[in-house]
């Protein structure tokens, strides 16, 4: 059946945001034609390198416009997704190739930006890197925006949408995915894409439905075309018959009626059937979400990311300025726990106040505590500030991506350095400060044994831990379905982890996206975790989930997971069991 059936059509592709949406079609091209190619004399060689300086100027801008609209909405962790950008925009090698190759071909500047780009483009794409693969999209979208800065069109296609409709488009970037206004775009389908791409992530995070992978959605579908999705079953209706319209309606008040029950729990505690409890603390990134936490029924604050303080001007901010910060989370959740992660900057969070050479693969490289261990005045200022606010006695650190227990001792020695430092200048501080460690790599999770008698906790950062153990990039969608939270190698670290953490008194708390996921978290709470830390707007789920579960049920979950053998089998006990006990949230979670 072709564009023009009026025959209801189904498309099953990966559901990535979770809603229901019905609306006309609108197609989006976000492709561009090849420019046209110009012989130019001598005298106009300036000219050229003028409106190409002109163009990089402008495309700069642009995209420093575009982050800082992602940060105020989304956060600063999102707003990293555009530093690449910055950084390709900004190459002077790639700009001087560039005007070197136009002075030997003599051409307008347009074909030979778009030779030079595809070039290194390809370059990249080839290397058997995933970062540096990944690097190779960031080139072409920069490159499509310098091109209609050039020719003087808009890409802002998007954002220029004047009237409600669902997007239709062969694959959308990051930047077009951030200039979605939510009113306008009541939800946006793919021919490309994966539930772990930039863009996937970023319409979850802006509560956007939306389904991707859908291969040939822009074959089937016409402008105006009426389109119901599903974003959590990954569904796509095109032309809906009425009996389709009509469930969908129904199930849409559901999903309602589910929100209104969850958002009913904010008071009630994270206890299951059985009374065993499962603190719900938040990740944070900025200030202005502290008034979130406990308005969605979160306790507390399981991670602070504290570099939001840090990207994004120009220089570094002081030791009383972070301390500040750190005072007002604390008095905000008190007597809750605020839980401050020391700066983990690097890879792709890269601020224009510290200089970092540039590294092959930055993932593996000089980031997170390695670049603080290696900067002592820098960390100890921060150590400093953590310790000031520690007198709201609530307040607890821990360091990110330790993989050594040397890194850990060195961390913890510059911090008895500035307990000393601040008893000979009398400024007060909690002496008896909890400090833990992030576990995120294999090699700290093996050796959590020996890093337990150095710290009062563990936080497993699930997202990490499954990138670097299976060795995938989330964000590469040619490897992302490898990616698998339920990997038998997964399970077994995280079981390790607990068990040595308990044998040793201390919790474990799980910050990453498995704590998040409604289906992973009685594996979680079977397994032993402690505390589950997740977005505030993922808080009321995750607490219907563990009010419906019986602990003991939880538990029989684990061991059966660990004597699994394939990532498959741990999600299907896992899908069943939350389809047995909490069904109403498979309508609401992708």
């Amino acid at each position: 059946m072709g564009k023009n059936s009026t025959q209801e059509i189904c498309l099953k592709g990966i559901g990535v945001s979770p809603g229901i949406a019905v609306c006309r079609a609108q197609l989006i091209s976000t492709q561009t034609g090849r420019p046209t190619t110009r012989s130019i004399s001598e005298d106009e060689v300036p000219t050229e390198i003028a409106r190409f300086e002109d163009a990089l100027i402008a495309t700069h801008d642009q995209i420093k416009h575009i982050q800082k609209q992602v940060s105020e909405v989304l956060g600063d962790e999102h707003a990293s997704i555009f530093d690449a950008h910055i950084l390709v925009v900004d190459d002077r090698t790639f700009i001087e190739d560039v005007i070197r190759s136009l002075r030997r071909d003599m051409l307008n500047v347009e074909p030979v930006l778009l030779n030079v780009a595809n070039r290194y483009a390809e370059m990249l794409a080839k290397v058997e890197d995933s970062y540096l693969a990944e690097r190779a999209a960031d080139i072409r979208d920069v490159t499509k925006r310098i091109l209609a800065n050039l020719e003087g069109e808009s890409l802002d296609q998007i954002a220029n949408i004047s009237e409600p409709c669902i997007v239709v488009s062969h694959d959308l970037s990051p930047s077009d995915t951030a200039t979605i206004d939510k009113d306008m775009v009541r939800a946006f389908v793919t021919d490309l894409g994966s539930s772990t791409s930039h863009t996937s992530i970023m319409a979850k995070a802006l509560q956007v439905p939306a389904v991707v992978g859908l291969h040939n959605v822009t074959a089937v579908v016409s402008s105006g075309n009426t389109v119901l999705i599903d974003g959590a079953r990954g569904l796509v209706f095109v032309s809906p018959s009425e009996s389709r319209l009509e469930e969908y309606r129904q199930r849409a008040v559901e999903q309602e009626q589910i929100l209104h029950e969850l958002d009913a729990l904010r008071d009630k505690p994270p206890e299951t059937r059985d009374g065993y409890l499962v603190p719900i603390t938040a990740n944070i990134e900025l200030l202005a979400e502290l008034d979130a936490v406990g308005a969605r029924g979160a306790k507390g604050i399981g991670l602070f990311r504290t570099e939001f303080l840090f990207l994004g001007r120009p220089t570094l901010p002081s030791e009383d300025e972070q301390a500040e910060s750190y005072i007002q989370a604390a008095k905000s959740q008190y007597p809750a726990p605020v839980v401050i992660r020391t700066l983990d900057i690097g890879a792709d969070k890269l601020p224009e106040s510290i200089e970092t050479p540039d590294e092959l693969n930055p993932f593996l490289g000089d980031r997170a505590i390695r670049l603080c261990l290696s900067r002592p005045e820098l960390f100890k200022d921060q150590l400093r500030a953590i310790l000031r606010a520690s007198i709201h006695e609530n307040v607890r650190m821990m360091y990110p991506m330790i993989s050594c227990l040397q890194e850990l001792i060195d961390a913890n020695r510059l911090l008895e350095e500035c307990k000393d430092e601040l008893d000979k200048q009398g400024i007060p501080f909690n002496r008896d400060l909890e400090v833990g460690t992030m576990i995120e790599v294999p090699s700290a999770a093996l050796i959590a044994d020996l890093m337990a008698p150095y710290v009062k906790f563990f936080s497993l950062g699930t997202n990490d831990l499954i990138q670097y153990t299976m060795a995938v990039d989330r964000g590469n969608e040619n490897v992302a379905h490898l990616y698998k939270p339920t990997h038998m190698a997964i399970v077994r670290l995280i079981d390790h982890v607990v068990k040595v953490s308990h044998k040793h008194g201390l919790w474990t708390c799980v910050c990453g996206q498995m704590a998040a996921s409604p289906v992973l978290v009685p594996l979680l709470i079977g397994l032993g975790v402690d505390e589950l830390s997740v977005s505030p707007s993922q808080a009321p789920v995750i607490k219907d989930v563990i009010r419906k579960l019986h602990y003991s049920a939880a538990a029989d979950l684990a061991q059966r997971a660990l004597s699994c053998g394939s990532a498959d089998d741990v999600e299907h006990l896992c899908h069943e069991l939350i389809s047995r006990i909490a069904p109403e949230v498979l309508e609401i979670s992708s």
